[in-house]
């Protein structure tokens, strides 16, 4: 799934349905568009975060700002059942 979405375009189709609902919730507590994006409290690196039919790409802060954002991840991973990728770290994290 890596590769694919490092390579460009991203694939094309519908939209997995688990995969809207974790970004919708995540961007409604954390927005990645509009002045609270760019705010200093915003968890992003950069924005907005980039949406494929089945992955979230995100960029946090190094920062504990981040912390929050990183938390609802976790459990919004969970409830959708959904893997975390790790790219400095090369870890997938599995929640179930």
């Amino acid at each position: 799934m890596l590769e694919r979405c490092q390579s460009r375009p991203h694939p094309e189709g519908e939209l997995d349905e688990r995969i809207v609902a974790f970004y919708e919730e995540l961007r409604a507590v954390f927005p990645d568009t509009g002045p609270e994006a760019v705010s200093s409290e915003s968890p992003w690196m950069m924005t907005p975060l980039s949406l494929g039919i089945d992955h979230v790409t995100m960029h946090l802060s190094y920062s504990p700002r981040s912390d929050p954002a990183i938390a609802l991840i976790g459990e919004l991973a969970e409830k959708y059942r959904l893997a975390l990728f790790d790219h400095q770290s090369s870890e997938i994290v599995h929640r179930r």
